[in-house]
């Protein structure tokens, strides 16, 4: 069964080029992101891996942490590590799962319970590990997106979900489309207008079920 939204992840043990770590506590206090792909030394990944490394500054600001995923073992991503921050012009210094036995990518539903990996694999025999999940601190699920081989991640966009999740979960709003860190957000149905007016002062009426009002210091 897939994991959904608010689901808590599975406690892990998984071994990574950084050492043996348990995925609760590795998480802890802070926001997380785990980023898959389905081999090292593959052109797109080695992009996106490069840009999540370029971020770092960001992911720290927001208290969050990042970790890869691949099937592919620890001598091969410490390998890889030197071309990501060739084509990315950055120290790649987050953890990178060696999920050799698939438990991670069929636990996160990545893959189906039956898939293995065959001799002389190539990457579309794990194509489908491609996903991106955005953890809270209470460990439980609370974004995820999926993508084809051929296309690469936008990691502004996952840093700006990242910030739309945390502005929602810490200041009770709602973030609308196209949102970004200092734009209006929308005051929950849930919230009367009186309430609205205590907590948020004043606020605009777009629809009867649709107010907005700038984001509370």
């Amino acid at each position: 069964m897939a994991l959904r939204i608010n689901d808590t992840i599975p406690n892990l043990t998984v071994v990574t080029d950084q050492g043996e770590l348990k995925l609760h506590d590795w998480v802890g206090d802070s926001w997380a992101i785990l980023f898959s792909h389905p081999k090292d030394f593959t052109p797109v990944c080695t992009t996106e891996f490069g840009a999540v490394a370029q971020l770092a500054d960001e992911w720290a600001k927001r208290g969050t942490k990042v970790m890869g995923i691949s099937v592919d073992g620890v001598e091969d991503h410490v390998k890889w590590k030197k071309d990501i921050e060739v084509a990315g012009g950055a120290k790649p210094g987050f953890p990178i799962v060696a999920d050799t036995d698939l438990q991670v990518s069929k636990a996160f539903d990545m893959l189906p319970a039956e898939a293995y990996l065959p001799d002389g694999r190539t990457p579309n025999d794990t194509a489908t590990v491609r996903a991106v999940f955005i953890i809270g601190p209470d460990k439980k699920l609370k974004l995820s997106m999926v993508y084809p081989m051929n296309v690469g991640r936008n990691f502004a966009e996952v840093l700006r979900a990242l910030d739309g999740l945390q502005t929602a979960n810490g200041k009770g709003v709602a973030t609308p489309a196209n949102w970004n860190l200092g734009d209006d957000v929308i005051i929950p149905t849930a919230v009367s207008d009186a309430d609205a007016k205590a907590k948020f002062g004043e606020f605009t009426t777009v629809l009867p079920y649709l107010r907005k009002t700038k984001l509370p210091a």
